[in-house]
């Protein structure tokens, strides 16, 4: 599966969230990515998870235990995964790269075309 295509399905997922959970989710991602940018390997990136712990932050910043934070996290990218699961079942993807390449100049190129859709199923 498309990675670009698992984040655009992931941001919305995310986005529809009920809020106390998009916002406890989205401090969480946005320390981690944080302390990310400021590593320049895994190891270093996951030492500065156990320095600055933002799972801890976040449990002080929403006045919820270590483990309330943990239970909380895990529920919320539980949800996020199931959600995300069901749509990718129900992409369709078709090729349009024949049909989109009607100038000569476009038949030399190795660029594919691909429309998609999400058919919305509830779950």
């Amino acid at each position: 599966m498309n990675s670009h295509l698992m984040e655009i399905i992931s941001r919305e997922i995310i986005k529809s969230l009920p809020p106390k959970q998009k916002e406890i989710y989205e401090f969480v991602v946005q320390l981690e990515d944080e302390l990310a940018q400021n590593a320049s390997t895994s190891e270093e990136f996951m030492a500065l998870l156990v320095k600055h712990s933002p799972h801890r932050q976040a449990a002080e910043h929403f006045n919820l235990s270590f483990g309330q934070l943990i239970m909380t996290m895990h529920e919320i990218e539980d949800i996020i995964n199931r959600k995300l699961e069901n749509k990718l079942r129900n992409v369709t993807w078709v090729e349009l790269t024949d049909s989109l390449r009607t100038r000569k100049k476009d038949r030399g190129n190795k660029v594919k075309y691909f429309y998609f859709s999400l058919n919305e199923r509830q779950s």
